[in-house]
């Protein structure tokens, strides 16, 4: 089995012991082990990793790497996503950040779930991506994201109007800060704390949420996975940015946007204890009384 191991450059001393760990638990189980190449160079110093292959930018995935491990938080797995692209690569996140929803490993947990991995014992949540395209093709070949795509006006900027039209026909016009439109696993970050609604995984939705609307009447909008959705923004201001997950263009110009869901999926690995319930109970803190602690 060959294991790829990937993460961000850490300036916290207290994870390098945890970083060791992974790699002395695959070395146990006779793992074949390869070190994403941009995160050795963050780990020279710190954690020896000469005994390990090294995964070159130019590699191909499919068919070599059997598993993915990421390192961080849920930032450091959305940033493996373009790496995975549409090879089907399973991954799996081990979380040294805060909340943890896709990086959902804890990291006293880490030989426990290394054994489970190399020895099968787990599922694959199969997750969708949203694709957004334009005449400029502003994130390359990484256009893709399985958070969500977001319209925004720059922080010191009026608000935007974004024009939406749903599979050809107009929808609305959206006076604000920006609009969010998010996946199923995108619909617990930045558009919940918008106001937007959970989606479970198997939903084959997708949501569209106001930030912070003119219109009190504009709410959001759960709409299938098999729409097209097409943006026009208008901007007073100089310019608005244009993110994908975690990546980001500014934009100076009115120009039209497509989004709709990928081609192809992202295989997340979940241990056979762990349900989407219990990450929701878990995270979002549910059937807890604050007022007890």
């Amino acid at each position: 089995m060959k294991i790829a191991v990937y993460g961000r450059q850490f300036n916290d001393p207290q994870v390098f012991p945890y970083i060791r760990q992974v790699f002395d638990s695959l070395v146990l189980h006779n793992v074949e082990v390869y070190v994403h190449h941009q995160f050795n160079e963050h780990l020279q110093g710190n954690v020896d990793t000469s005994a390990y292959k090294i995964l070159k930018a130019n590699d191909t995935l499919k068919g070599f790497i059997d598993i993915f491990i990421t390192i961080g938080g849920d930032g450091t797995l959305l940033d493996m996503v373009t790496l995975i692209r549409d090879s089907g690569v399973p991954v799996i996140g081990i979380n040294f950040g805060r909340l943890g929803f896709l990086a959902s490993i804890n990291k006293n947990d880490i030989s426990a779930a290394i054994h489970a991995v190399v020895n099968g014992e787990y599922t694959l949540d199969c997750r969708e991506l949203l694709i957004i395209e334009s005449d400029v093709k502003l994130f390359g070949d990484d256009n893709f994201a399985l958070n969500d795509v977001t319209i925004h006006k720059r922080d010191d900027s009026a608000m935007i109007t974004t024009h939406v039209s749903l599979n050809g026909e107009f929808l609305n016009s959206y006076w604000g800060d920006g609009i969010i439109i998010s996946t199923s696993t995108g619909s617990t970050a930045y558009s919940l704390s918008c106001g937007g609604p959970i989606i479970f995984p198997q939903s084959n939705s997708i949501a569209l949420t106001p930030v912070s609307p003119h219109n009190l009447n504009v709410r959001p909008v759960i709409l299938p996975d098999t729409s097209e959705l097409t943006f026009e923004v208008e901007c007073r201001g100089t310019n608005y940015i244009v993110s994908c997950d975690s990546r980001t263009a500014v934009m100076d110009k009115t120009m039209q946007f497509k989004v709709r869901k990928a081609d192809f999926k992202l295989n997340l690995i979940r241990m056979n204890n762990e349900s989407y319930l219990q990450t929701l109970r878990t995270k979002l803190l549910w059937g807890l009384d604050a007022r007890n602690y």
